[in-house]
């Protein structure tokens, strides 16, 4: 979930801003997390604290309100007891990583990203999105190669995963549809040949840049092992402490059997 966090602070810079480059700064003087980041680590504290999805989401972002929620998401949370709004954006897929690290099988990987997600994606787009990111994750962390990945996920959520990201750049816009952004952030991950290549793939599209690049980074750290230090301390000094335990928290309870990433 650490890959998640690097992806939105890295992509925080270009979402206004977009770029059709790969070449460009991981981090300057106004990368800061938003909203993604938020919400993966409002996942991460339901799972360990096996609460329910919504009172963690209302519970961190009324905590962090400017962190640049959409509206329909603001006003959800806001509110104490405001029902999904059947929702296709891909924010159920952007929180959605901690789910693929934290559960054994891909039956309860699927249901739990379901759960996360329709608290407010209720849309069967919304709920896929979040699917197939987990799903993506907890077959990399299982040492499933790309070609299983990307026929795998194709086969099951229907997304053209053929598809380069040399094609897809060129006409591709600011997309907040689960169908037409997580598709093509996978594809970015699929590509890279490191975390670092998935993200600046996600950034070049010149679309949504800091959701998607949270997604590709959220793949390719369970595919590539623990983030370089460098990028580990460059998250680090742009979260809150209590991000930080929760990640820390999170780490020693679903990932020794992996590795540590070491975020505090």
């Amino acid at each position: 979930m650490v890959g998640a966090v690097a992806g939105d602070i890295i992509g925080s810079v270009y979402e206004a801003a977009p770029i059709k480059s790969t070449t460009f700064p991981l981090f300057t003087r106004r990368s800061c997390f938003t909203d993604d980041t938020v919400l993966t680590v409002a996942t991460a504290a339901a799972v360990i604290q096996k609460t329910d999805y919504a009172h963690a989401y209302r519970r961190l972002a009324r905590a962090y309100p400017a962190s640049g929620f959409g509206a329909a998401f603001a006003r959800w949370f806001r509110a104490e007891k405001a029902p999904p709004y059947q929702s296709w954006g891909n924010g159920a897929a952007m929180r959605v990583s901690p789910v693929g690290w934290a559960f054994d099988t891909e039956s309860r990987v699927m249901q739990e990203a379901a759960r996360s997600a329709a608290v407010t994606h209720d849309h069967p787009e919304g709920i896929r999105g979040a699917q197939a990111t987990a799903l993506a994750i907890w077959l990399a962390r299982q040492g499933r190669d790309k070609t299983e990945i990307r026929n795998r996920l194709g086969d099951r959520f229907g997304y053209d995963l053929k598809r380069s990201v040399a094609a897809i750049r060129p006409d591709y816009g600011f997309e907040v549809a689960c169908q037409k952004s997580v598709p093509e952030a996978i594809i970015c991950f699929l590509e890279a040949n490191d975390f670092e290549s998935a993200v600046r793939n996600a950034v070049s599209l010149g679309g949504d840049s800091d959701t998607q690049a949270c997604i590709a980074g959220s793949i390719a750290e369970a595919y590539y092992g623990p983030l370089p230090s460098a990028i580990q301390t460059e998250v680090a000094r742009r979260i809150p402490l209590p991000f930080r335990n929760v990640i820390d928290r999170f780490t020693q309870a679903y990932l020794p059997r992996y590795w540590r990433p070491g975020l505090s």
